[in-house]
């Protein structure tokens, strides 16, 4: 008989748990992935992680694919479409948060090479290892997502306060913040 996986406790339907068990901590150094995180965090701002995972595909649709330089050019027309699409979250400083932060990416992208190096340079580029044994240990944030938030906000960006900027290191690998007990916090270590 097969020993059941331990995860963390927190995924609890099954595309959080796909996601735990595929995404979630796993180092991203494409751009384009990156900005679709820092755009999913944003959007969970006052929301729960699941609503978010349940709308992802719909993001995708709605802003094409998380492509920064299509949805920079997005136009007022653009931004009332949006509005009225009940597939995403329909707040409209989120949407146009949205695209301000595609314009900021791209400035980003240019002045460093890429999104990627930018980021990664906060945590000396590579993953910080924690080893939680209880969920109560994790934080909500930390000096090192306070450092990027600041320094994201002065360059432009909006929804990207501290705790966004850690669940945003947490979700693309520069932390793994697994519990010691999951069987991801291993896997992930070896990374």
């Amino acid at each position: 008989m097969k020993t059941p996986l331990i995860r963390c406790p927190w995924p609890t339907r099954e595309n959080s748990i796909h996601y735990h068990d595929t995404e979630w901590g796993v180092p991203v150094h494409d751009d384009r992935l990156l900005f679709e995180y820092l755009i999913l965090e944003g959007a969970q701002a006052g929301l729960s992680w699941q609503t978010v995972l349940n709308k992802r595909d719909n993001y995708r649709a709605a802003f094409d694919n998380f492509a920064a330089d299509k949805i920079a050019r997005y136009s007022e027309a653009r931004v009332t479409k949006l509005m009225s699409d009940p597939g995403i979250i329909r707040t409209q400083l989120k949407i146009r948060a949205t695209i301000q932060n595609a314009q900021a990416f791209l400035k980003v992208r240019s002045e460093f090479g890429s999104f990627d190096q930018y980021l990664w340079q906060f945590v000396d580029g590579k993953p910080i290892i924690n080893h939680w044994k209880s969920m109560k240990e994790v934080p909500a944030r930390t000096a090192i997502s306070d450092e990027m938030s600041k320094y994201l906000l002065q360059r432009g960006f909006k929804f990207v306060g501290s705790t966004i900027c850690y669940a945003h290191m947490q979700a693309v690998g520069m932390v793994n913040d697994h519990l010691v007990t999951c069987f991801r916090h291993q896997q992930l270590g070896r990374t």
